[in-house]
């Protein structure tokens, strides 16, 4: 794909379509968003509203907190956000001018004036049709497909704008953008070409809000405050593991790491493709936050490259991944040898069993100073007696029997 191709134009718009700031969750403040425009047709204070949605709609809407309306929540509260306060220019950001005085007469309006909530019968998920009255004038506006997708208005019966009369429900859902040749294949090729000039504006945006975000989240008091809970509780040597797990192109990542870097991050797992050795001597070079290689470190040779060519930080040895305990101790010894430490991995599918044999070479092997091994943990059952016992939650510790620890088979689970 080149950036000359009408794909890959799409594909930059298609972002900026689908990057947009919000004020909330994106339904509410859909219904809002309409709200407000079906206020402005009017062009006077609503004595009356009805909103008609589609059912996804209802279920998105009804019991979630509308921002800046001091924690009312549901469709009649979006609504009544998006006639008192709204901007519908701002699109989706259509309440976030609200003031203190305007929440009070949000709650005051939703006492005084009935706002009826009915269910639609339309063919589409995402169908918002609202209609506002007052003494002397009807207004009436729809969203259809997306949540800015104005596609039908009316004052007094008079049709204003109709867009989506006759069109298919596939391509009215699709959004601005036309999305119908779009493929896993295209996509990814996007990604392997797509220069960070053109979708700059709208990536840097999402960073900058999500950051906002989750630091408010752990110093203010939101949701079940898990992240708050786990400071509170372990203090602040909590460690930040990335795993980008091949995700990235050299450059971008050395760029993306020095932004993350304020957030005091361990380490970067795998930050590019397996084969790119070159890419990560150069992310290892210039990068704030240490390397670790997984996917590309499966044996012995994989190792010895890395370690000589100063391309990584840490190494991650999984038992699966380079065939087992006498090629995982190759690869501890070359690492040891270059003053690179190692980590223990796993892969999802490794049993107890495998486990076992991770932690002992673990236990036995001092440049190992890291332990991913949790695999097991989610299985309902192990077909086996003995091994490795889990303490405080967090810490395997190793059985006094011979060997991997395991005492007999639980042949009855194989029959």
């Amino acid at each position: 794909m080149q950036k000359t191709d009408t794909l890959y134009t799409a594909y930059v718009e298609v972002l900026k379509e689908e990057l947009l700031p919000a004020m909330g969750c994106t339904e509410p403040i859909a219904i809002a968003y309409a709200a407000a425009a079906a206020r402005r047709i009017l062009n006077e204070l609503p004595c009356e509203v009805c909103v008609t949605a589609s059912g996804n709609i209802i279920k998105n809407v009804k019991s979630v907190f509308v921002p800046n309306t001091g924690g009312l929540r549901g469709i009649p509260a979006a609504a009544a956000a998006g006639i008192i306060a709204g901007h519908d220019e701002l699109l989706l950001e259509v309440i976030s001018k609200a003031t203190e005085a305007e929440q009070a007469e949000i709650k005051a309006y939703m006492e005084h004036t009935p706002i009826t909530v009915k269910l639609s019968d339309s063919p589409y998920i995402f169908d918002i049709d609202i209609t506002v009255k007052s003494e002397h004038h009807t207004a009436n506006v729809r969203i259809v497909g997306h949540h800015t997708n104005i596609v039908h208005t009316e004052k007094d019966g008079e049709i204003l704008l109709d867009t989506c009369a006759d069109t298919p429900a596939e391509s009215t859902d699709s959004g601005i953008c036309d999305r119908s040749s779009f493929s896993v294949k295209t996509i990814l090729e996007f990604v392997e070409c797509a220069e960070l000039c053109d979708i700059e504006t709208p990536v840097k945006r999402q960073i900058d809000y999500n950051t906002r975000i989750a630091k408010e989240g752990l110093s203010g008091s939101w949701g079940a405050n898990i992240g708050k809970v786990l400071l509170e509780t372990y203090g602040d040597d909590v460690k930040i593991r990335l795993d980008a797990n091949q995700g990235w192109h050299a450059r971008e990542a050395v760029e993306l790491l020095k932004r993350l870097n304020e957030y005091d991050i361990e380490l970067v797992e795998q930050p590019v493709r397996r084969f790119d050795f070159e890419g990560l001597k150069y992310v290892t070079a210039n990068s704030p936050v240490p390397v670790m290689a997984d996917e590309s470190c499966w044996d012995s040779k994989d190792a010895l490259r890395l370690v000589s060519e100063r391309a990584v930080d840490f190494i991650n040895i999984k038992l699966m991944k380079c065939g087992g305990l006498w090629e995982a101790k190759k690869i501890v010894n070359i690492a040891e040898a270059a003053g690179v430490e190692i980590m223990l991995g796993c892969m999802a599918e490794e049993s107890g069993i495998a486990i076992n044999a991770a932690a002992a070479l673990g236990a036995a092997l001092g440049n190992i100073t890291r332990a991913d091994l949790d695999a097991s943990f989610s299985l309902k059952a192990l077909p086996y007696e003995g091994g490795f016992t889990i303490e405080n939650t967090k810490d395997l510790v190793l059985s006094e029997n011979p060997g991997l620890g395991l005492v007999r088979l639980k042949e009855e689970m194989f029959q």
